[in-house]
């Protein structure tokens, strides 16, 4: 009876932008995604696969989803349906219920290239999806739970999953070493600011990356405090770092090529005795002072202690900070498209590429330093924390605060993504920027559905090119 019911559903369905029919009973639904999508959209329409399944799921203990697409928007279309079933929930129901829901995903593939959908890369769409909610699950949890302690469990517990022993620096130890940033941010939360260090070095690795994922456990603005409207929600200020995170377990477990390094600035922007002041100087672990204007704009300071070190410490060839840095970006690239900025133009375009397939899209900033970084001259120091004027492009000019801690005339790739918007959808977490960290170093990977999805792809490659390739210095872009 489902076949036919199935047949006569799909004529029925005119998606602007997408449509839905309920079967028998409403024991099933059939969903359109749209015919076509915009340049700026991912051919997968990630987005709204997730909102469908949301809204179109019937109930159940025992469901399956069949998700039909060609198998370049394999990996788009997985990441998009882990969104919709997040891990986090504190409601009663949940805890009194004892059955288990077991949701189960088919792929039929359609278009060239339709064959079964082989082992490794169901392996890699689990560690995918895994990372998805596990990002996702961090960002949901509350400050009373997801402190800094907590995060570095979590940080320590995938450390052990990888067989990797997390390098950490806390409370004091910060200061004395230098880091004026992430130390002047947490030093009044209860719980201690930490900067922890993953590493990934395998033998054969021709270039070392690091992804530096701002940790803001809580943000309440410091003595320059939210108000009411504004602060709830601020859990989500870690997202960068669960992204970081979550990445990192997945690009490892499906083997990566290079030195790999997930540095993690964690911090609770609280109010006490020990707050930073507006005037207060510090200096960071570049060396340079920031005279403090707005205590609220703490995210670039601790991000700018995270990529001196990866640049000073680490020596990384290339430098990415992930993070939910400005309100503005909603408004410069809107609730869907993360903002890049980078020193690099071809990184840039990858980055959009790479977002459109992933579903994790990305759209770019001006990156003009010698224009906007004049927005943080102070009088007293070698730079304030916050601009002078905030209508002159503020998303851009935070990101050029946290570039300028390695020099803009630094010879390595630095990118820049802030997902203050795209980390949440309502009030979840989306996991955000896992699938895109996933996708763009997916040349540095091991495995063959990353290859696939990186900005280059694989599909054009002879084996003595991609010999060639892997002798010489590999470029990811």
């Amino acid at each position: 009876m489902y076949p036919y019911l199935s047949c006569a559903a799909l004529s029925t369905l005119n998606p602007n932008p997408t449509d839905n029919c309920p079967l028998y009973l409403n024991y099933a639904t059939v969903a359109a995604l749209p015919s076509k999508v915009s340049r700026h959209n991912s051919p997968s329409a990630a987005h709204f696969i997730t909102r469908l399944v949301r809204n179109c799921l019937p109930g159940g203990i025992n469901r399956c989803i069949v998700m039909v697409c060609e198998r370049s928007e394999v990996f788009a279309s997985a990441c998009a349906l882990a969104r919709a079933f997040p891990l986090f929930t504190h409601r009663s129901s949940a805890s009194r219920r004892t059955e288990k829901k077991t949701v189960i995903v088919e792929f039929f593939l359609v278009g060239q290239n339709n064959g079964p959908i082989e082992v490794e890369t169901l392996k890699c769409l689990a560690s995918a999806t895994e990372g998805v909610r596990l990002a996702a699950r961090i960002v949901d949890t509350p400050c009373n739970e997801m402190n800094t302690n907590s995060f570095l469990e979590e940080i320590k517990k995938v450390g052990k999953d990888l067989g990797i022993v997390p390098t950490i620096f806390r409370d004091e130890e910060l200061n004395e070493k230098g880091f004026g940033g992430i130390y002047g941010v947490g030093k009044a939360a209860v719980h201690p600011p930490a900067l922890a260090v993953l590493s990934h070095t395998p033998d054969g690795a021709t270039q070392t990356i690091a992804w530096v994922g701002k940790g803001i456990v809580y943000d309440t603005g410091g003595l320059s405090i939210k108000g009411k409207t504004t602060m709830p929600g601020m859990k989500r200020d870690c997202g960068g770092a669960a992204a970081v995170l979550g990445a990192f377990k997945a690009t490892v477990k499906q083997g990566f090529k290079d030195n790999l390094h997930a540095v993690f600035c964690l911090a609770e922007n609280s109010v006490g005795p020990n707050s930073t002041r507006p005037d207060d100087i510090h200096v960071l672990y570049s060396g340079k002072t920031v005279e403090i204007n707005n205590t609220d704009a703490e995210g670039r300071l601790v991000l700018a202690d995270g990529v001196a070190y990866a640049c000073k410490d680490l020596g990384a060839d290339i430098i990415l900070d992930m993070a939910t840095l400005t309100g503005a970006q909603g408004i410069a690239t809107g609730k869907y498209h993360a903002a890049v900025l980078t020193n690099n133009e071809d990184w840039e375009k990858a980055c959009v590429i790479a977002g459109r397939n992933c579903g994790d899209l990305v759209h770019p900033l001006v990156y003009c330093p010698e224009l906007h970084f004049s927005e943080f001259t102070s009088a007293v120091a070698d730079m304030k924390n916050s601009v002078a004027d905030r209508d002159n492009t503020p998303s851009s000019c935070a990101g050029l605060f946290i570039a300028s801690h390695i020099g803009f005339d630094w010879s390595g790739v630095w990118v820049h993504i802030d997902i203050a918007a795209p980390v949440h959808a309502g009030e979840r977490a989306t996991g955000y920027g896992v699938a895109l960290l996933l996708s763009l170093f997916g040349r540095a990977s091991e495995d063959p559905l990353l290859n696939m999805v990186s900005p280059l792809g694989c599909n054009g490659d002879s084996p003595d090119e991609e010999m060639e390739r892997d002798s010489k210095r590999r470029r990811l872009v």
